[in-house]
C-alpha cells in the first residue's frame, strides 16, 4: 500500500501571499505612493523654495506646535466657472469658454472618446477575421498588427508628419498626380489628432478583442444557421454578446492613455487641441507651479479611475452569473 504524504499547508499559504504580495507591492509602490505624493503636493501653495511649494506642516508663529497646512485653491482654481465653462461647451452655436482647464479635460475626454470608438469600429472587424482565419496564419497576421511597436512612437509621428503636412509626401503625389491644384488642410488640426491617434492605438483594441473571439466556439453560429438564424442576427444574438469583455477591455486599454496623451496632440494637434497631458507640462515646467499641476494630475487620475471602476463591477457581475 502506497502512502501518499499530504503536503504542509503552510507551504500553500506562503505561495498564496506570495503571488498576491507581489503585485500587491509593486501597486503601493508604483502607484499609491506617487499618488499620496502628489495629492499632497496638490494641497500645498506654490513658494519661491526648492522644491517649490509650501511642506505640508508648518511651524506655529506664536511657537506652538507645528499645524497641518492644507489650502485648496488649486482645485478651486480648476474648477472656477464650472457652470458657465460647461454651458459654453453644451452651447451648439460655440463660445469661448471661461476657464481653460475644464476645456482641456473636455477636449482631453472627447478626443479619448473618438480614438477608443473609431479604434472599436475599425479593429472588431479585424479581430474577427484573424480569429475566423486558418490557425497557421494567425501569428502572422498577429506579427502585422504588433509590427509598429518595433519602432518608436515618437519616430512613428514624424512619419506621419511628412505625410500629413503640406508640402508632405500625400500633397506632393495628389498635386502631380493633378487631382488636387492647392494642397489639402490635413496637419496640425483635428483630422491629423484622431488619424494619428487611431493608428497608435488600433493594435490595443484589436489583440483583446482577439483573444475572447478566437475562443469562442463557433458550433454556437453553426448550431443559429441550423435553426434558420440569418447571418446578422447570429451575430449579433451570439457573437457580440459573448465578446463583451474584450470589446471593454479594448476600449479601456485605449481610452485610459488617449486621456493623458502628450506627445501626438502636441505634434500633430495643433494650438485648438491641446490636452490635458501638454497643459501639465506647461504648468508645471513653464510656470513652476507645482500644487496646481499636482491638481491637474489628480483630477485627470479620478477621471480614469471611473471606467476601472465600472470595468471592474462588470467583471464582478459576469463572475456571479458564471456561478450560478
Amino acid at each position: 500500500m502506497t502512502h501518499n504524504p499530504k503536503k504542509p499547508r503552510g507551504g500553500l499559504k506562503f505561495g498564496r501571499k506570495t503571488l498576491i504580495g507581489i503585485p500587491a507591492l509593486w501597486l503601493v509602490l508604483m502607484f499609491l505612493l506617487p499618488f499620496l505624493t502628489v495629492l499632497k503636493i496638490s494641497f500645498a501653495e506654490q513658494a519661491d523654495t526648492i522644491p517649490p511649494f509650501t511642506p505640508l506642516f508648518m511651524a506655529d508663529p506664536a511657537g506652538g506646535a507645528a499645524k497641518l497646512h492644507l489650502v485648496s485653491q488649486n482645485y478651486a482654481e480648476i474648477f472656477s466657472d464650472f457652470g458657465a465653462s460647461v454651458a459654453a461647451l453644451a452651447n451648439p452655436l460655440g463660445g469661448e469658454v471661461p476657464n481653460i482647464y475644464v476645456h482641456t479635460y473636455w477636449l482631453s475626454i472627447k478626443t479619448a472618446l473618438t480614438t477608443t470608438l473609431i479604434c472599436l469600429l475599425l479593429g472588431y472587424p479585424m479581430a474577427y477575421a484573424i480569429a475566423r482565419v486558418r490557425p497557421e496564419r494567425r501569428n502572422t497576421l498577429l506579427m502585422m498588427i504588433m509590427l509598429p511597436f518595433w519602432t518608436s512612437l515618437l519616430l512613428r509621428v514624424y512619419a506621419w508628419m511628412g505625410l500629413l503636412s503640406s508640402n508632405g509626401i500625400i500633397n506632393n503625389l495628389l498635386i502631380k498626380a493633378g487631382l488636387i491644384s492647392e494642397p489639402l488642410n490635413m496637419f496640425y488640426n483635428t483630422f491629423s489628432l484622431n488619424l494619428v491617434m487611431v493608428y497608435a492605438y488600433l493594435p490595443f483594441m484589436i489583440l483583446p478583442l482577439y483573444s475572447h473571439l478566437v475562443k469562442m466556439d463557433h458550433r454556437l453560429l453553426e448550431a443559429a444557421a441550423d435553426l434558420g438564424a440569418h447571418p446578422v442576427k447570429a451575430f449579433f444574438s451570439i457573437t457580440l454578446p459573448l465578446s463583451k469583455s474584450g470589446i471593454i477591455a479594448g476600449s479601456m486599454l485605449v481610452f485610459i492613455p488617449s486621456v493623458g496623451e502628450y506627445v501626438i496632440p502636441d505634434l500633430v494637434g495643433g494650438p485648438d487641441n491641446s490636452m490635458i497631458g501638454k497643459t501639465l507640462w506647461q504648468v508645471f515646467s513653464g510656470l513652476n507651479n507645482w500644487p496646481l499641476a499636482s491638481a491637474l494630475a489628480v483630477v485627470m487620475v479620478l477621471i480614469l479611475v471611473v471606467p476601472m471602476m465600472l470595468f471592474q463591477r462588470f467583471e464582478e457581475r459576469e463572475l456571479e452569473k458564471g456561478a450560478e
